[in-house]
């Protein structure tokens, strides 16, 4: 898949109330899975203890923490998206995230994402973009929310 190039606000304008796209699959392993709560300090036996979880889990295996999945937003999304002639991009927010679904070790998730509305504050665009992480061979989402960013385009 080709990434969408951005140059400016009238060009990211253009994608409003469209999806702008779908990142390519990312596999989350155990091995991210404990990075991350080496990371974090969130050692729950769900995320961390593979042999307890086939015993004790209702999903027969660990799981991604929640965090985890919303920190890969911005990885999945540079798939998605590239937009250049920028003084600066700012992660301004997420509104109304809600987690859907857990998501097993080995899960395979994307990102899809739409562009919900965009202003131009003086100079600087606000973007707001549905982002919905899905889970391969799953109907239900992993979490669906806005992300907001701030671009500086140069003029």
């Amino acid at each position: 898949m080709s990434k969408i190039i951005i140059n400016s606000y009238k060009e990211l304008e253009s994608f409003l109330g469209k999806e702008i796209g779908i990142s390519d699959y990312h596999t989350i392993t155990q091995e991210q899975i404990n990075k991350f709560a080496d990371a974090t300090l969130d050692y729950q036996w769900i995320h961390v203890d593979p042999e307890r979880a086939k015993t004790d889990s209702p999903f027969k295996s660990t799981i991604a923490h929640g965090y985890l999945t919303i920190s890969l937003l911005t990885y999945l999304w540079l798939q998605i998206v590239e937009v250049r002639n920028v003084k600066l991009m700012v992660n301004y927010g997420i509104e109304d995230l809600k987690f859907n679904q857990s998501v097993a070790v080995n899960s395979r998730v994307r990102l899809r994402a739409k562009l919900e509305q965009i202003k131009d504050l003086r100079g600087i665009t606000r973007a707001h973009m549905k982002a919905t992480l899905e889970i391969e061979g799953n109907l239900k989402p992993a979490f669906g929310g806005i992300i907001v960013f701030l671009y500086h385009f140069y003029q």
